[in-house]
């Protein structure tokens, strides 16, 4: 399914539906296509699903890190005037939106974090990038789903030209450092909001006890598993994913 791409100013970003706002983050090397899944279901039942760009490849070096795209995602909110967001954030997603969170405490209604960094991650290892071996960059996106199906060769080129992208590669690696320096483990006690934690089984980017961790540590969280599922259950398995996230907004009312 496709949808019209809004461009305001610096802000490039999917609206769809009327009602509660629920603001979704994509990761490192997500798409916004990556949760299509999510717009047709959620849109359609009274909320209102917003996917902003994150300008990962286009803010300065210096400026490249988990603290800059939490104050991106802080200005996008104001554009629109949001408030009371129900933030849904995939891997990178997921940390940008508990950093926003620490910091912004009174605008968030929820969390909702799958395969989401902030703990633990196994990234594409010393190697990554490997720039020009095709293979290895096809194995290490068909290791991110239980599924292999889902890596399509589609996928797989887009990854390719990021990391045989020079600047874009830099910028990746800069990311990925600042994701290990924020590391929220001792932010997580403190954050007492609402959060629904929808994992893959076979997760090995985040693996499941980091899953674990994550409701360890929150106050005020649930785990809810997928089998047979990967790093990205809202693509692999989007109906399954759909359902445990509509009957927990269901019980907690939101």
């Amino acid at each position: 399914m496709s949808y019209t791409l809004k461009n305001e100013g610096k802000f490039s970003y999917i609206e769809e539906g009327e009602g509660q706002p629920i603001i979704v983050l994509h990761g490192l090397m997500g798409a916004l296509s990556n949760f299509d899944g999510i717009v047709s279901h959620f849109s359609k039942i009274g909320y209102k699903v917003l996917i902003p760009e994150l300008p990962l490849y286009t803010l300065p070096l210096v400026k490249t890190n988990v603290r800059n795209l939490s104050k991106f995602v802080k200005e996008f909110i104001n554009h629109k005037g949001l408030d009371d967001v129900i933030f849904l954030g995939n891997s990178l997603g997921g940390h940008i939106s508990l950093y926003f969170t620490t910091h912004n405490v009174d605008n968030v209604k929820a969390l909702v974090l799958t395969g989401s960094s902030g703990l633990y991650e196994n990234s594409m290892g010393d190697t990554y990038p490997k720039r020009g071996n095709k293979e290895f960059i096809e194995n290490k996106v068909r290791e991110v789903f239980y599924d292999d199906k889902i890596a399509t060769p589609e996928l797989v080129d887009q990854v390719f030209e990021i990391v045989n992208d020079r600047i874009k590669a830099i910028k990746t690696l800069s990311i990925a450092k600042s994701a290990i320096r924020h590391n929220m483990a001792d932010n997580l006690p403190d954050m007492n909001i609402p959060t629904c934690l929808i994992w893959g089984k076979q997760d090995i980017v985040t693996p499941p006890e980091v899953a674990n961790d994550f409701d360890r540590l929150m106050p005020d969280s649930e785990l809810f598993w997928i089998d047979k599922c990967g790093h990205a259950p809202m693509m692999e398995r989007p109906d399954e994913f759909n359902e445990k996230l509509e009957d927990w907004f269901k019980k907690r009312n939101i």
